[in-house]
């Protein structure tokens, strides 16, 4: 892990309410932002709201407001959603602010001034809910619906200012040769060389036909195309055009290490965007991560089903189960990969019990009792001086390391898992509770009850970043010590807990009954 480093989500169209799919590219990233800071890197995580566009300007006419009060309304809701979920957002990006319309123009000045950017009339298919532009030969490919909705695309002509995509196809090529995890997953990274190799054709960045968006520079009745406008949310959060106070010192973050966003629009981050900072000379991403859908009992999820699962679902999750234990099942559970996953009730409940309560809270649990017991709740010497121990736990923590450097959040999960169903496994075999009726054991009890302490202890030090507020618990009960009090490497090794440390006793994830406890999604 590097010094510094940038994650973002997409920004989020304030023409919906947040559902499922923002809570969950949200919650990874605010998984691995977490987790890196806890290795000691100066992270920024980054996301907002995208505000401009037809669907904003048609939905706040059909309400009688303003497109600005509408765009109020839902950035409110969206911040508040990040509060109620503990997110670590270092910003909260809005298209409308002046510090990204502002530079947006910049950024438009210079394409012009490039070259990269030209007056020109479209003719082809639109895609009234995405907002997008398609050839001939990719509306022939889509059935002329809409890859999204389903919705018919509609015929349409246009002037429009361009950006000269097909200039930068060989580059863009040549990039994607020399950087193999550029975009991940591999088979979302073979769907981009796919459609690469059919041709690019120039986009067009702004619009005529509505008035709601970003004024094209010294082009009187041309808008900015609602895409251009929020890709760039990326760098103008970072003041790469100039910004404001709020924006200075941040150019250190870029290039960004993860742009994590739903595989439905990763054309855009994955091809158009990176040529666009070709144009613009700047760095590209590290890794353009694109994860796939939740679907809710084996179909997509819709209102009219009734499957859908919104906020005041999510809500319900929360309250019953807790909101550690809605950031496990999104983080290891999800559609992190290629394939889509399934949101059920039943599946969440049996996530909960196994891995939470029967793991997660009952080995802390079980190894607190027991030095309670037989130590009077301190911890007692380690004569073996941890046996095998140490070496396991430090390929926990390399294999964790390891996993949340390629965004593999389900991997750097099983890592601290299997630390932790490790020590039941001694816990079972070795049975403490028969060696201490005989004190000729005491030394090797004393060292089997030191040795699973110090390895709990590492993996919920592992877990922190999936399960904060209930690993803080953990700390506090197994003498660790805060991220912000300690080195990662000190806190990240084994046998922190000095000899005599006070252990508690705790219960972290309480059980729950699935008939009372499983609200429908």
């Amino acid at each position: 892990m590097t010094a510094s480093a940038c994650i973002t989500t997409p920004i989020y169209y304030v023409n919906d309410r947040p559902h499922i799919g923002h809570a969950y590219t949200t919650t990874i990233c605010d998984v691995w932002a977490r987790a890196a800071r806890a290795m000691g890197t100066d992270v920024f995580f980054l996301t907002g709201t995208d505000e401009h566009g037809v669907k904003v300007e048609k939905s706040a006419a059909q309400r009688g407001i303003p497109p600005q009060q509408l765009a109020d309304e839902n950035a409110a809701e969206f911040k508040r959603v990040l509060a109620t979920f503990a997110l670590t957002n270092d910003d909260f990006i809005r298209t409308t602010q002046p510090r990204h319309v502002t530079q947006v123009q910049e950024f438009l000045r210079r394409l012009v001034k490039s070259g990269a950017v030209y007056l020109g009339t479209f003719e082809g298919w639109y895609d009234e809910g995405q907002e997008e532009y398609h050839t001939e030969n990719r509306a022939r490919e889509l059935g002329y619906k809409s890859p999204i909705s389903g919705k018919p695309l509609v015929r349409a002509t246009e002037q429009n200012y361009y950006f000269r995509l097909s200039a930068f196809a060989d580059r863009l090529a040549a990039h994607y040769e020399s950087h193999p995890d550029f975009v991940r997953p591999t088979e979302r990274r073979n769907e981009m060389l796919g459609r690469m190799r059919d041709g690019l054709q120039d986009v067009p960045i702004t619009r005529t036909n509505f008035s709601w968006g970003i004024p094209m520079p010294d082009a009187p009745g041309h808008v900015v195309y609602v895409w251009i406008d929020a890709l760039l949310n990326y760098v103008t959060a970072l003041g790469l055009a100039g910004g404001d106070a709020s924006t200075e010192g941040r150019a250190r973050y870029w290039p960004a290490h993860f742009h994590v966003v739903g595989k439905e629009i990763l054309w855009f981050h994955a091809v158009i965007w990176p040529a666009l900072l070709m144009a613009l000379e700047l760095p590209l991403p590290r890794c353009v991560y694109a994860h796939s859908f939740w679907i809710a009992d084996g179909q997509k999820m819709s209102k009219s089903l009734g499957n859908f699962v919104d906020l005041p679902t999510i809500e319900r999750y929360t309250g019953v189960y807790g909101l550690d234990a809605w950031r496990w099942y999104m983080a290891t559970q999800g559609p992190i990969a290629a394939t889509d996953a399934d949101f059920n009730a039943r599946h969440f409940h049996e996530a909960y019990t196994n891995d939470l309560v029967n793991t997660v809270g009952n080995c802390p649990s079980r190894v607190g009792a027991m030095i309670g017991k037989y130590c009077g709740g301190a911890l007692p010497p380690d004569a073996e001086a941890g046996g095998h121990w140490p070496a396991r736990c430090a390929t926990a923590v390399e294999r964790w390391e390891q996993c949340m450097g390629t965004f593999d959040l389900p991997g750097a999960a099983r890592s601290a898992m299997d630390l932790l169903r490790q020590v039941d496994a001694m816990i079972n075999e070795t049975e403490p509770f028969k060696l201490a009726k005989d004190p000729a054991n005491t030394a090797r009890l004393h060292a089997i009850l030191n040795q699973c302490a110090q390895a709990v202890r590492v993996a919920g030090v592992l877990l922190e970043p999936f399960l904060p507020g209930r690993c803080g618990d953990l700390a506090d009960a197994f003498g660790g010590t805060r991220r912000e009090d300690t080195p990662w490497r000190d806190r990240a090794v084994y046998g922190a807990i000095a000899d005599g440390t006070t252990i508690r006793k705790l219960a972290l994830f309480p059980r729950v009954e699935a008939t009372a406890a499983a609200p429908k999604a």
